[in-house]
């Protein structure tokens, strides 16, 4: 068994096609299928970084905003999510993180990528 952390990127307007397939159907089935090219499958990596950034002494605000990132917001209204389909019951449920705290979070997440690339490049070099 894996450990996984899976990010899905859907409209607004995709959430509230699952919703009503979930509601339509006998199952309770959300069809939840989205594109494979705006599905992120992290492993567990994003839980060692925010535990590095803790014990690191990045800044609370910072930490808190990656938690968001990688939790999503409790309060988004995705029970429907929470089938056999999409999620194995083994943590917490699915939740959303809506448009404007994807941009509240986003300036924080490009640093991360800027890192990831500085790192790639000190490797290519053998450095």
């Amino acid at each position: 068994m894996a450990l996984t952390q899976q990010f899905a990127r859907v409209t607004p307007e995709y959430l509230e096609r699952c919703r009503a397939s979930a509601l339509d159907s006998p199952g309770a089935v959300p069809n939840w299928d989205p594109p494979a090219e705006d599905l992120l499958d992290a492993g567990c990596a994003v839980w060692g970084l925010i535990r590095h950034c803790r014990v690191s002494g990045a800044a609370p605000a910072t930490v808190a905003l990656l938690e968001r990132a990688v939790s999503g917001d409790p309060d988004g209204d995705v029970d429907f999510l929470d089938h056999d389909e999409v999620y194995d019951g083994f943590a917490d449920p699915p939740r959303v993180l809506g448009a404007t705290a994807v941009g509240d979070v986003r300036a924080h997440l490009e640093h991360l990528a800027a890192m990831r690339q500085f790192y790639r490049e000190a490797a290519h070099r053998g450095w």
